[in-house]
């Protein structure tokens, strides 16, 4: 599909009034995105884990306006009005108006939260703009009643991509790839699409447990850390070995190697950060705690055998990734030896989900 595709030519129904409501997900990278172009078009491709417990609940409230000039909505987060969160709102109106172009017909409430803390240092915008796009494409659907279940998806991650780029991982589950790759059956840089390719049961219902290190503000926002990839010594370096990554995850996935999984996740990790780290300006996001976790992990499987790996955001919160097969054990170890490295000793469990539901 192109950008062309999700631009609509005219709507069948009207619809004066209703609300909706849906439930989406953050993800966890593997492959990480790191460098855009225009439009929120990823420098590399990427693969995530879809999340399920940490995730956003958005309902749209909408009302037929007489007549529509401006954008008109009204934004509370967890039962409280936020202005500050309206700049954002408007961006994302903004760059979708073309694709939704009954945006200012409508007066909309939306009504927002999180199951995690705002203030927990876990990433909102993937889970928070994609419940949202999917909010606007449910009224479009009522706009336009015909519209197949497979261009809903793929014009909600479209959007929600356009809000925030990793949102678009976050519609399907459970394994999203977004960004072309050859060997990627129907990737794409306008949208993610769920991985048809073969995955052993060993990745089946793979664990999550997130260890809060840090929940401070970061002191570099994403959209610049992914700016600075612009002229950066090693970037056409790093964007080669994100395809190379894909493919050796692709074959891992089939065979179900666990060992191979944890080298190829980590080095993406400890890979994103050393981008940071050699860019101009440079800056260093992870803590000490953050890597006297990773110290503990690499101790921990070297003395088990077991297949405990860790992964990082662009922050200092470390994910730690196993299969549920070995949860017992692993997560025995990780509240007796690295709870004390989070702030105020917080962690939020999490597995591998689904996917966006929308709610009654």
């Amino acid at each position: 599909m192109t950008e062309q595709d999700f631009i609509p030519k005219s709507y069948t129904k009207e619809v004066g009034s209703g609300k909706v409501t849906w439930q989406s997900p953050s993800n966890i990278a593997l492959v990480k995105y790191w460098g855009k172009r225009e439009n929120q078009i990823p420098a590399n491709p990427s693969i995530s884990f879809t999340l399920d417990t940490c995730r956003t609940t958005t309902s749209l409230d909408f009302q037929k306006k007489e007549k529509g000039t401006d954008f008109d909505f009204e934004l509370f987060f967890e039962n409280e009005k936020k202005e500050s969160f309206k700049p954002k709102i408007i961006k994302f109106f903004e760059r979708v108006e073309e694709y939704l172009p009954f945006l200012k017909e409508y007066k909309f409430t939306i009504q927002t939260s999180n199951s995690f803390p705002h203030s927990s240092g876990i990433a909102s915008s993937a889970s928070g703009m994609s419940a949202l796009a999917l909010c606007l494409m449910n009224l479009e659907k009522q706009l336009n009643p015909g519209m197949s279940e497979e261009y809903f998806n793929r014009k909600a991650s479209f959007l929600a991509r356009l809000g925030s780029g990793s949102a678009c991982r976050s519609i399907k589950g459970n394994l999203v790839a977004w960004g072309e790759h050859k060997n990627i059956a129907e990737s794409s840089d306008l949208y993610g699409v769920e991985f048809q390719h073969p995955v052993h049961e060993n990745f089946r219902n793979y664990q999550d447990t997130i260890l809060l290190v840090d929940k401070g503000e970061k002191q570099v926002s994403s959209t610049l850390g992914h700016d600075l990839m612009n002229g950066h010594p090693y970037a056409e370096r790093r964007f080669q070995q994100a395809h190379e990554n894909l493919d050796l995850l692709k074959g891992i996935f089939e065979k179900g190697d666990l060992s191979a999984f944890t080298k190829v996740v980590e080095s993406e990790a400890l890979t994103l950060h050393a981008m940071m780290m050699t860019s101009q300006p440079y800056f260093l996001l992870m803590k000490p705690n953050t890597l006297e976790i990773i110290n503990k992990v690499f101790d921990f499987r070297e003395r088990t055998g077991l297949h405990l790996c860790f992964t990082l955001d662009a922050g200092a919160n470390v994910h730690l990734l196993y299969p549920e097969t070995e949860k017992e054990e692993t997560l025995e170890f990780i509240k007796a030896n690295l709870l004390q490295y989070c702030q105020n000793e917080q962690y939020i469990t999490d597995r591998v989900g689904k996917g966006a539901k929308k709610l009654a």
